[in-house]
């Protein structure tokens, strides 16, 4: 019989019923585990310190800068530039022994009328329209006779006489013109205070107002000159309100003679009046010294008429010889001060006596010339020039008091011209001509007004320049240094021109010049100063391309990594997240 076993085919299916069902997970698609964020937070800490350093190194390259006011500067500048700057200006006329048959205000307008047509243009630093005319009318003839005789006296003791009688007239700080009616020809005097006098017969009272118009206009206004002479850009005053008046004596050839003088004597009786006077516009120095071996550049020729050697005007540009001339040897002219060369210049024995020919022909009295800017030069010819040929050394002299005050004088007269006023005593106008009394002190009073006028203004305007070309620069160069300092000077520079206007409104110009001067001062000092003068000023443009190089490429290499590692940290999540549904489903 046949045996009977169990057919393996029947047995498997068993086998595989009784084990548990588990299901394939997909690696890529999912996984068990939850992914780890250490990397990601390596990674992002290594962002945020590069993140957080960025100010960081911002805040060591950045530059200090002090506000400064932009608005009140450009509202300053805005002011000085766009119209000149008027000074209110105040006239009396006095007018004795005449029987006006007009009004003192229809007086005072026809003097009005007549120096608005003598005005010429809108110059900084006159009137302008901004001006009153008082009139005062004294129809006493016996007053008028005695007044005239003592006026036709001298002109010293007149000017004293017409002071005290301005005063009674209210005196102050108003142009006086005190015009009296009488016989003889008429004779106009300036004094050397802010007044001056007309005495002679008037045969129309329209001549009267038209001299007082005159000499309101062209001399208290003007300074005396037709064209203008005074021209505030021209005036040499330094920067920060300085003047070195330089004084050289220069010995052409010591092998002749010798010359020394008495400088103490010229500083302490002569210079220091007007030192003083010109104290408000400028701060002045003085110092000498005397050259030896200091031959002329131009050459001369001897003329017979004049029994002298001559130069000529055309020579001289090529007088002052700057290879022997060591003039610029001053130790008191510091940072942008101003020095004018004052030169007495001695000739050698083979060129004595050397005189000036002018232009016209004729020799100049003072055988000197000034350069605007520069200073001035004279020639000084020793008494007799004649040479001890029997002296085997040079013999030494010493300029006498006599000639030291006949040289001072050209020194005056040429210090005027360089400051812009005349060097004579004498106006000639369209009306006459006046005699302008001279000063103690070099410089009248009325004189002193014009110079004070223009000084204010142009230190105003060059201040308003000066801080209006800061302001400009500092806007455009941002990454400029701008220390504290600058930012005081600024301010103090405001101030003081605020100051310099406000006293000028009122008509004191003494401490408006002052003012003025410290205004520009101050401003040169801040647009000059050494903080600015760096070459470290570069755009932002120029600091990116500078520091680039050395960060941007480590910055790009940690953000890249770290959105890479963000990246593969979502990734791995998805796959937890996945793995994690699947088994709830299951």
């Amino acid at each position: 019989m046949a045996e009977i076993s169990d057919s393996p085919s029947t047995s498997k299916p068993l086998e595989e019923n009784t084990q548990t069902h588990t299901p394939e997970l997909d690696p890529k698609a999912t996984r068990n585990t939850k992914p780890g964020v250490k990397r990601l937070i390596i990674s992002v800490t290594v962002l945020l310190s590069f993140i957080l350093a960025v100010p960081l190194l911002w805040k060591s390259i950045e530059i200090y800068r002090a506000p400064l006011p932009f608005d009140r500067i450009d509202s300053f500048s805005s002011q000085i530039e766009s119209k000149p700057f008027f000074f209110p200006c105040h006239f009396r006329a006095i007018f004795i022994g005449f029987d006006f048959k007009v009004s003192h205000s229809d007086l005072g307008a026809a003097i009005t009328r007549r120096m608005s047509d003598l005005r010429q243009g809108g110059d900084c630093g006159g009137c302008g329209g901004n001006y009153s005319v008082a009139v005062a009318v004294d129809r006493g003839d016996s007053h008028a006779f005695d007044f005239r005789g003592k006026l036709r006296g001298g002109d010293e003791d007149a000017d004293e006489l017409v002071k005290s009688v301005v005063s009674e007239y209210g005196g102050g700080n108003a142009y006086s013109a005190v015009v009296v009616n009488g016989e003889g020809e008429v004779r106009s005097v300036v004094g050397k205070y802010r007044h001056a006098w007309i005495v002679g017969r008037f045969e129309e009272e329209e001549e009267a107002v038209w001299r007082v118009a005159e000499i309101f206009v062209k001399v208290f206004v003007n300074g005396g000159d037709e064209e203008g002479l005074v021209r505030s850009e021209f005036m040499p005053v330094g920067a920060d309100g300085r003047i070195v008046l330089s004084f050289s004596l220069l010995n052409a050839d010591p092998r002749d003679w010798i010359y020394d003088w008495n400088f103490c004597e010229i500083d302490e009786t002569l210079l220091r009046p007007v030192i003083e006077a010109l104290q408000p516009i400028a701060n002045i120095t003085v110092e000498s010294q005397v050259l030896y071996h200091t031959p002329k550049s131009s050459f001369s020729y001897w003329d017979d008429e004049h029994g002298s050697h001559i130069f000529r005007t055309e020579d001289l540009p090529f007088f002052v010889n700057s290879n022997e001339w060591h003039l610029d040897t001053s130790v008191a002219a510091g940072g942008r001060s101003k020095v004018l060369q004052l030169v007495v210049y001695i000739p050698s024995a083979k060129e004595c006596p050397l005189q000036l020919e002018l232009s016209n022909g004729e020799i100049s009295k003072t055988n000197g010339f000034i350069s605007p800017m520069w200073g001035g030069v004279i020639v000084w010819n020793p008494q007799g020039c004649i040479k001890d040929l029997e002296s085997k050394d040079p013999v030494r002299h010493t300029i006498s008091p006599q000639d030291l005050q006949k040289l001072f004088e050209v020194i005056m007269g040429q210090l005027r011209q360089l400051l812009g006023l005349k060097s004579d005593n004498l106006y000639v106008g369209e009306s006459g001509t006046s005699i302008l009394l001279g000063s103690e002190r070099g410089f009248t009073e009325w004189e002193l007004d014009v110079l004070s006028r223009k000084h204010v203004c142009f230190n105003l305007l060059s201040c308003a320049t000066t801080l209006g070309s800061l302001s400009r620069l500092v806007q455009s160069l941002p990454r400029m240094i701008i220390m504290d300092e600058i930012g005081k000077q600024v301010k103090f520079s405001l101030e003081a021109a605020k100051f310099a206007q406000s006293n000028a409104s009122i008509g004191i110009y003494d401490a408006s010049a002052v003012s003025s001067r410290q205004s520009r001062s101050l401003a040169e000092d801040a647009f000059f100063h050494p903080s600015i003068m760096s070459i470290s000023y570069y755009s932002f443009e120029h600091c990116f391309a500078i520091y680039s190089p050395f960060f941007l490429p480590v910055t790009m290499h940690v953000l890249l990594a770290a959105l890479r590692e963000w990246k593969r940290y979502k990734q791995e999540n998805r796959k937890y997240l996945a793995a994690k549904a699947k088994a709830k489903v299951s």
